[in-house]
């Protein structure tokens, strides 16, 4: 019976992020914060390997303190209990080095897990880097880019979807895996499942006590600006009587444009 853990991040809800006219600036004064959607997939894909094949799921988290908003949401998904680290002075200048060696720290620090459980990558920065660098640092296999997950006598069936080919593999754990979108469709919590979800136990792990050095915390990317992108369309309308006269138009256009 596997002991999974799941990874994920609490991010600004992209629909609430507001681009500025003037400059292009983005405005998320408003923005209400979400699981990233990809590790919706990730708790989706620990929760179901659970209720097939036994053991426990736990969920963990870092960013700032307003990632313990997420606690009720990830714990209504299915995993029985969750960590959560809230730094706000580490969290607005974390880039993937730094998440990558707080996760892997309190990994070290709350259990042994078969499975770590990562999605592809986040719904903002999406650098695909916290799943490879979490298994680097705990020095276990990682499998990537997964649509598939069985388990077989203690060993772990993992399918890959890598172009348009698919490769199979088995891997013993403990391993990290990280998952695609497709590999399932994240549950809604029903009402009783959110109720069930404050009783569950959750516990705050603090920076200070995961025995990072000072050269942990320091970001090896910085962000120097975030600006919106507006695409301008030419709204160019073909109204010929025939379509074969549009379309011969539009291939027209097109390479106009130096599309061929």
């Amino acid at each position: 019976m596997p002991k999974v853990l799941v990874c994920y991040k609490w991010v600004l809800d992209e629909q609430d992020i507001k681009i500025k006219a003037g400059d292009l600036s983005l405005d998320s004064g408003r923005a209400k914060g979400k699981i990233s959607d990809y590790d919706k997939n990730a708790i989706e894909a620990a929760v179901l390997l659970v209720e097939k094949y036994g053991g426990s799921a736990a969920a963990l988290t870092f960013g700032n303190t307003k990632v313990k908003q997420s606690l009720k949401d990830a714990l209504s998904r299915g995993p029985g209990q969750a960590y959560w680290i809230g730094d706000d002075a580490i969290a607005d200048k974390a880039d993937a080095f730094i998440t990558a060696n707080i996760l892997a720290a309190a990994i070290r620090k709350t259990d042994s897990y078969d499975l770590i459980l990562c999605g592809e990558g986040s719904s903002d920065v999406y650098n695909q880097q916290i799943a490879p660098r979490i298994a680097t640092l705990l020095e276990i296999p990682i499998v990537t880019f997964v649509k598939e997950i069985g388990i077989e006598t203690e060993k772990v069936i993992a399918t890959r979807k890598l172009g348009e080919c698919t490769e199979t593999i088995e891997i013993k754990g403990p391993a990290v895996i990280s998952v695609l979108p497709e590999i399932n469709k994240p549950r809604i919590p029903s009402l009783k499942q959110v109720m069930a979800a404050a009783k569950k136990p959750s516990a705050e792990i603090k920076v200070s006590d995961l025995g990072l050095a000072r050269d942990d915390l320091e970001a090896k990317v910085v962000v120097l600006s975030d600006a919106g992108y507006v695409m301008n369309r030419k709204n160019i309308l073909f109204k010929e009587a025939s379509q074969a006269d549009n379309v011969a138009k539009l291939v027209a256009n097109l390479a106009q444009e130096g599309i061929s």
